[in-house]
């Protein structure tokens, strides 16, 4: 392997050279403590950044074995180098002159979700550790400035990797600190199974965000208390005890008045499925890790669907088994969206009435008899949740604020008043039964069958090079074929989408097959990701993208919107 001099020879060697010339320093190179990686050079200085990654040996590093010897502690200890190295880069980003994006320094930005990235890879066998970053090779005009360049990789970086990659100049009571947050919310989760709960939200929680746009905690905002009849304890390894809002697997209704929180309780269970910063407010806040946001899509492409459990009869008699259309009304699109996420295998669906379709949640009761059942092919959700439970095992937490219909169907209901909930269930319960439903009972409905299979599209048969591009969280394009994630409301990053782009490639090329099924495709991937990372399905050279981890459910979300699916 080179050394450090002989890059910085390289480099001398190509000053002022034309820009091209770059391409002759990729290759490993020794520094003091660690190897500097260069994986592939821009083409030209306005072209996309370099992509650089270190390499830190265990023993070099340095970090105690009991602080990623488990996934979650591994995921958290990753997730915190990798903030303390973006704000060591922060300080030199551009601090090297050049043109196009000479001199720009960057790594993958985190927000207040923990997330398992590819830009930091602690190896859990050996303790090694890789951070992979972009640097805007520097230029004057299209020419080399390697002099810019040296000041970037011999006098920024080993100044940014000492300090954010060795253990033994972190603040170790920080390190420790983070390992005992990611067990005692590892230790959350294992409870909601053994207690039978869909959900928990300490007291003192900040469930308010700063605004539309920040995901940061608000302040003075009113902490979350729970009513004394769901208040649980839980016993947490480092922190103790810790009270706070339990919510039972079943059907749980959250009404209120406009602005009183319901919708931002709703929003803080929906990203519940991740562990969260410290002082980020919802360090706390634990969902059932499958939990599925549904939500109504006008517009969106459904490819054999069976949607026959809420939707039968249609005028043109088309088979609602084998459901397909490519633009969804809302009613249809929210029907696909529940039986997809129950093949998906969630276990809870989190409802807001305001992104739902009013007809697929209800019929009032004046509407049923002028509009008979016979004339009607929708099935209300209303009519289906609680066979959805009782057979499937799969609990529902619904946000109402104009329609007290579920009032009859839920096992619990809260009110948020003031950003404070309590627990009305009796009242309104009572209150119900002045008002009865008239409805007769929907007919019985068999599970949805999962047997889909998708085929190969045409476009990967070819050797052609496949094209692939993120557009922000929303989506991303591959092969020209737009795929529209905005509803995806799970989605907390652009590199959880740009990780679906590859993930769809790689089921293009080695999974679709016309007989392997979606379920068991999707099981196979997970499996393989679990088990060899991310990268394994980048079968570039170089891994052109950081990427960040999707659930499973995020992945059939996924391939059920992408309208180049071959079925």
């Amino acid at each position: 392997m080179k050394n450090a001099n002989d890059l910085k020879q390289l480099l001398r060697q190509i000053d002022h050279k034309s820009y091209p010339a770059y391409k002759d320093t990729r290759g490993s190179y020794r520094f003091p403590g660690y190897v500097l990686n260069i994986d592939h050079v821009q083409g030209d200085p306005f072209a996309s950044p370099s992509k650089v990654s270190v390499s830190v040996a265990g023993l070099e590093a340095g970090f105690p074995v009991d602080t990623y010897d488990q996934p979650h502690k591994r995921i958290a200890l990753q997730d915190h180098i990798l903030r303390l190295f973006s704000r060591a880069l922060g300080q030199y980003s551009f601090k090297a002159r050049g043109s196009g994006k000479s001199g720009l320094i960057s790594v993958s930005r985190c927000g207040q979700e923990i997330l398992e990235r590819t830009a930091c890879q602690l190896n859990p066998k050996n303790g090694d550790l890789l951070i992979r970053m972009e640097v805007g090779f520097p230029a004057d005009g299209r020419r080399i400035n390697s002099g810019e360049l040296i000041k970037i990789l011999f006098d920024f970086l080993p100044e940014c990797i000492p300090a954010s990659l060795f253990y033994k100049r972190l603040n170790a009571r920080k390190i420790q600190q983070v390992r005992e947050l990611s067990e005692d919310q590892y230790y959350i989760r294992q409870q909601l199974k053994e207690k039978r709960l869909t959900a928990f939200v300490a007291n003192g929680t900040i469930l308010p965000r700063e605004s539309g746009i920040s995901s940061r905690p608000m302040k003075n905002a009113v902490p979350f208390c729970s009513p004394k009849s769901l208040e649980i304890t839980l016993d947490l390894p480092h922190r103790g005890p810790i009270a706070g809002m339990g919510i039972p697997q079943g059907i749980t209704l959250i009404v209120g008045g406009g602005y009183h929180g319901k919708s931002t309780l709703l929003k803080a269970l929906e990203l519940g499925v991740y562990d969260h910063i410290a002082g980020d407010g919802r360090e706390y806040v634990a969902t059932d890790d499958t939990a599925v946001k549904i939500r109504a899509e006008d517009g969106r492409s459904i490819k054999k669907a069976d949607i026959s459990m809420f939707i039968n009869n249609l005028p043109n008699n088309q088979d609602t088994r084998v459901f397909s259309t490519e633009d969804a009304s809302g009613s249809t699109s929210q029907a696909a969206n529940v039986v997809e996420a129950m093949e998906a295998d969630t276990r809870l669906f989190l409802i807001d009435e305001d992104t739902c379709a009013t007809n697929f949640m209800v019929r009032d009761d004046l509407m049923q008899r002028v509009v008979h059942r016979d004339q009607e092919p929708i099935t209300p959700f209303i009519e289906r949740v609680r066979q959805i439970y009782q057979e499937q095992g799969i609990s529902s937490i619904l946000v109402a604020g104009s329609s007290g219909s579920y009032f009859h169907v839920a096992d619990v209901i809260l009110q948020m008043n003031q950003y404070k909930p309590m627990d009305i269930t009796k009242l309104a319960k009572e209150e119900a039964k002045k008002f009865p439903l008239t409805c007769e009972d929907a007919p019985k409905a068999t599970p949805p069958q999962n047997s889909r299979c998708p085929r190969q599209a045409c476009a990967f048969r070819k050797n052609d090079r496949i094209k692939m591009k993120t557009l922000g969280k929303d989506a991303f394009s591959i092969n020209k074929e737009t795929v529209d994630l905005r509803y995806v409301e799970q989605l907390v990053d652009s590199e959880q989408t740009t990780a679906l782009a590859y993930l769809l490639k790689y089921m293009e090329l080695h999974c679709f097959n016309g007989h392997t099924a979606l379920k068991d495709i999707v099981a196979e991937l997970s499996d393989r990701i679990q088990k060899h990372g991310l990268v394994s399905v980048n079968e570039g050279a170089y891994l052109s993208s950081n990427l960040a981890m999707p659930r499973p459910q995020e992945i059939y979300a996924c391939v059920n919107r992408y309208r180049g699916l071959m079925l």
